[in-house]
């Protein structure tokens, strides 16, 4: 059933980014959400279910579909509903990685690097946030970057180095989506964001689940 789940994800991935690099809006409303509910079944074929780490993966990737539900549109409104959503998902990753033990191998303070390469390629965004949307949308801009560089942090911190990939791999999503939504227009964007997102979201379940 592993294998099954896993296919399905694939296929559902795969259709999403060629619905996202064709343009067609359609396609994707209905690929993006299978995605992520193909996932869900993945780590539920992996009996996360049995676990409190595995449930907190659960809870994570249950805001993660609502988040991704809320982003099919590119208003204000939807992209603050979709920010609180993966903010919460992101709080459940908190919770997943801590449960998981944080031995703190020497080779994850490797994180505070990426985390400084990340800061250095995304330093535009919170001001231009906040020049086109104020306070109400810099705030809750910043208190998601908080929240998932500390998921960064102990992803790595975990000492699973698919783990501490996947992690990176969603940051860099988010980073390209930031960038290209307020401060400059990426070539293929949106296609990069959603190969990165599934492609972390994905490491981080067979890391989390010891698929991997």
């Amino acid at each position: 059933m592993t294998y099954a789940a896993w296919a399905l994800f694939a296929v559902a991935a795969l259709t999403d980014w060629h619905a996202v690099f064709h343009g067609n809006k359609r396609l994707e409303t209905i690929a993006k959400p299978a995605t992520l509910i193909a996932l869900i079944l993945v780590a539920l074929s992996l009996d996360a279910g049995d676990s409190t780490a595995g449930r907190w993966l659960l809870f994570a990737l249950a805001f993660g579909l609502l988040g991704d539900i809320a982003l099919l549109s590119d208003s204000v409104s939807r992209f603050k509903l979709g920010l609180a959503a993966f903010l919460i998902g992101h709080l459940g990753y908190l919770v997943c990685f801590s449960e998981l033990g944080l031995p703190t191998p020497g080779w994850s303070w490797a994180v505070f690097a990426v985390l400084l390469l990340t800061v250095i390629w995304t330093q535009d965004v919170t001001p231009s946030v906040h020049r086109s949307g104020g306070i109400a949308l810099s705030a809750p801009v910043v208190a998601y970057t908080l929240v998932i560089a500390a998921m960064l942090v102990l992803a790595w911190f975990t000492g699973d180095r698919v783990i501490a990939l996947g992690a990176t791999v969603f940051v860099a999503s988010d980073s390209i989506l930031s960038v290209n939504r307020f401060v400059r227009p990426l070539p293929q964007a949106q296609l990069a964001i959603m190969v990165t997102y599934h492609v972390g979201q994905a490491l981080i379940v067979a890391g989390v689940l010891g698929w991997s």
